[in-house]
Formats: C-alpha cells, structure tokens, sequence
C-alpha cells in the first residue's frame, strides 16, 4: 500500500495574489494551504498571464504539455503552482477574461480550452510529470473541459470534483467550437456539454466530473430549481446524489482585527472601543460629516443587478433620513456607478462612493462601518459577510445562499444573533432589516451582544477542509491512493 499523501491537483483561472477578480482568487489562495495542513499535498495549476510575469518572473519549465510550457512557481503561501505558459493566448494586457475596454476576449475558448486540456493531461497516465494527482479539482467554467477530457479522452485518468462558485457564469461558445478545439464530437449532446445549441464549457464539468460541489449548502439546493438553476437544473436535480455544498471558510490570518496591518486601529472582543478610531479614520477618508453617533453604513463588491446595488440605491434617501450615513467601493454596471454617483451629489457628508478596487480600503471599510450591506438577489457562499462578522461589523443581507448559512439572524426586537436577514430581495425587504439593525444600534448593550456573536464565530478554513478532504478519499477505491504507473 502506498501510504503518501493524497495529491490534489487545484486547476483554476485566478488565485490571490496573482490574480483576482473576485471570491474564486481568495477561495485557490486560501483552501490549499488548509488542505496542506489537514495531511494533503495540493498543488495548484493557473494559466501564466502576462501580469503574473511581474509576479514570479520566468518560472522555471518543467515540461510542455499541447503545445505550451508547464512552468513551476510557488505561491506566497509556499503551494506549488503549475503555470500553463501559452503566450499567444494569455501573454497580453488586460485583465484574465475581458480586455482593457470590459469586453471579453473574443478567444476565451481557445484560451481556457487550451489551459483545461492542458490541466487535465496533467491529472492523466499521458503527463510528464513526475507528480502525478489522485485527484483533479476543477474551479468554475475556466476549468470545465478538464473532466470531459479525463472521462472521455485521457488514459489512467484521475478522478475530478467541480466545485461551482457560481452557476451565472457558464462560458458558452458556438457549436464550432467543438472542432476547433478538436473536443470528441459525441460530447455535442444534451447528455453531454452541449447547451441550447452551443457548447458549454460549465456543463461539461458538471456531466463529466465524478463528484460536484458548490460553495454553500443553501446554494446547493437553490441551484436545482429554476429560478436560480441557470437552465442547468434538471442536470443538478438528476446528479444531487453527486452534489455537495461546502461552505468557504476565509484566511483567518489575513482577515483578523486583532493583527491587520491595514486598519489605523486594531481591536478585538475584548477591546471593542478601538473600532471607533477606525469610523473616524474612514469618515475623514470618504469626506463623511465625523459624528460617531451616526450609524455608517457599507457596501464593498460588484457594483452589479446581483449584488442588489439597485436596492441599496431605492433605499438610500430613507437611511440618510434617519441619520444613516453610506460608503461604497466597487465597480460594475454603469448604470449603478452612475445611480451611486448621483447620490453622493445629493448627499454630501453622508453618502460616498469610491468606484474601483483597493484591498487596503476594504479592510479600511470592514472595520470602520457599523453595519455591513448585502442585498444580493443570489449570493452562492460571499465572503464579505464572513469578514464582517470577524471585524464586529453586523451585516444586513438577503437570506440566499451562503448569506443564509452563515448569518445567525437577529428576529424583531432582539439582540441574539451575528446578522439581519430579510427574505424578499426588494427595496421594502432591505429596508425593514436596516430598522431592525437599527434598532439594536441604538440599545448599546444589545448592539454589542450582536458584535460580540459575529466576531466569536469560526469562519476558518478547517472545517471546510476535513469536509473536502472525506470527499477526496471517497473517490479512491478503497481508500488507498492511486500508484504511480
């Protein structure tokens, strides 16, 4: 019997630092090393864009696989990193998906058809590797044609888990695209990865691979039905035998009032009054009328129809009104950034609006708020409200998804809980949750009881981890890890 470690090949298109456009990057960043520590040897596998050039240099190659160079790196967090080097699809400006200008790269088929191929020869008898994976664990449509290569293509390949982070994006391509990337053609078919008359590169990592996982329980089940299941829902329902919700954890380390760098002031249960030099420190960033006894509002993220920027917009002039101030930072529609705007215009020294990104300002924002907004009409897991719990910031958030299964919700007139929840994503919903926050706001000893719950909560990756790795040692026979042939 070999008695190794089990060996988990990550294949994903982002990981922090390198890059990021969303939660995906924090999850690639965050889970392998948990994994690690929980007795597995996981390596992860990303195509090498030009920005991470910056990052690693010229990372060494160890191998070519269809045509492109395997280079090896090592992330910040000491995970290995196989690089998938094909510079006449990823060797350019712009961001992984989309150029410059938003729009996306008319050859993301080839680019991340090429990048999953790649992965999954890698994952198969066929790789020249001498680290070889039991298991191939495939993050989002980017990866999608790695199973459908190793169940259909691919000698002595290894079994695959797709996990979903969100269903919305399903990388779908015309019916061509099958030749051109010289796919089996029997795969063009409903039991199969094709999607209303094109090729979908989701579904073909939910028909093919051996095991499914999305990052909630909650998100799990809403994703059968209709309403939230993307035309993909009669393939779930059929496969929920198959499928798993694992709530993400966040990276403890990073995300800790108590150690962040990022923040003027550190705090924790036990020294609560620090927080208030943080709401000082970010009124005065965002040019806020400085008045601690206003309750200061927050929203960080996609500034988008999902994420419910709209509501937070229908109910804005209500919670000026009743002496609320707001500050958001995020980028997205125009339309949003445009409406977002508009009330910073009307609302000088209550409302704030920085359009972009930037990490440090978002811890800034976690803990300076009193009160943390997420409206999203879906939400597959979310993290800002795991990272507001831990900063002492109660969120208010639609009870969806992984919102639902992390937020302990505070009724009508209470104070035991971490969270406000509200069921109808509308403006009327969002609103009478915002009243129930702030009442408890304005009753000290309950606010506090309500900060005191969400920072005692674990959102570490651990537990997340032992959950993954049960499910990893349920796809070997036995058991036993597979021998290198």
């Amino acid at each position: 019997m070999n008695d190794r470690p089990l060996r988990i090949l990550f294949v994903a298109s982002e990981c922090a630092p390198w890059v990021k456009t969303g939660g995906l990057a924090d999850v690639v960043a965050a889970l392998p090393p948990a994994l690690a520590a929980a007795g597995l040897d996981v390596r992860v596998c990303l195509p090498y864009y030009r920005s991470l050039r910056a990052e690693v240099g010229e990372a060494p190659p160890v191998a070519t696989v269809v045509g492109a160079l395997v280079r090896k790196a090592r992330l910040p967090s000491g995970i290995i990193a196989y690089l998938i080097d094909a510079p006449w699809l990823f060797g350019r400006d712009g961001g992984p998906y989309q150029d410059a200008d938003g729009r996306d790269w008319p050859d993301n088929a080839q680019r991340f058809g090429l990048f999953a191929h790649a992965a999954a020869i890698l994952a198969s008898g066929e790789t020249p590797l001498l680290w070889r994976p039991d298991i191939f664990h495939g993050h989002d449509w980017q990866a999608g044609l790695g199973p459908l290569w190793l169940k259909t293509s691919l000698p002595k390949a290894a079994p695959s888990v797709m996990t979903i982070h969100n269903l919305a994006f399903q990388g779908l391509f015309p019916a061509e695209t099958v030749e051109a990337l010289r796919l089996p053609p029997e795969v063009f078919a409903v039991e199969g990865a094709e999607f209303y008359g094109r090729l979908s590169f989701l579904k073909a990592g939910l028909h093919y691979a051996d095991i499914l996982t999305t990052v909630s329980p909650t998100y799990a089940q809403e994703i059968q039905g209709e309403a939230w299941g993307c035309g993909l829902h009669g393939l779930l329902t059929r496969r929920r035998d198959e499928l798993t919700g694992i709530v993400n954890g966040i990276d403890d380390r990073v995300w800790n009032p108590a150690t962040d760098p990022l923040i003027p002031s550190r705090y924790d249960r036990d020294r609560l009054a620090a927080k208030a030099a943080n709401k000082e420190a970010l009124q005065r960033r965002f040019d806020l009328v400085v008045d601690p006894s206003r309750p200061l509002f927050a929203m960080v993220g996609r500034l988008t129809w999902q994420k419910g920027i709209d509501l937070i917009a229908e109910v804005a002039d209500r919670l000026v009104s009743a002496g609320g101030q707001l500050v958001v930072l995020g980028t997205g529609e125009r339309g949003l950034e445009d409406t977002l705007r508009a009330l910073t215009q009307r609302h000088r020294g209550a409302v704030s609006v920085r359009i972009g990104f930037d990490e440090a300002l978002a811890h800034e924002i976690e803990a300076g708020a009193d009160i943390f907004l997420m409206p999203s009409r879906f939400e597959p897991c979310g993290l800002n409200q795991m990272y507001s719990q831990r900063y002492g910031t109660p969120p208010v958030a639609h009870a969806t998804g992984g919102l639902a299964d992390t937020i302990d919700g505070v009724g009508e007139g209470g104070c035991e809980g971490s969270g406000f929840l509200f069921k109808e994503a509308t403006g009327a919903g969002l609103w009478e949750a915002i009243e129930r926050a702030l009442d408890a706001y304005r009753t000290p000893v309950c606010w506090q009881r309500v900060m005191e719950t969400g920072m005692r909560k674990d959102f570490s990756w651990a537990a997340s981890a032992a959950r993954y790795r049960a499910l990893y040692h349920s796809l070997i026979p036995d058991g036993n890890q597979r021998a290198l042939t």
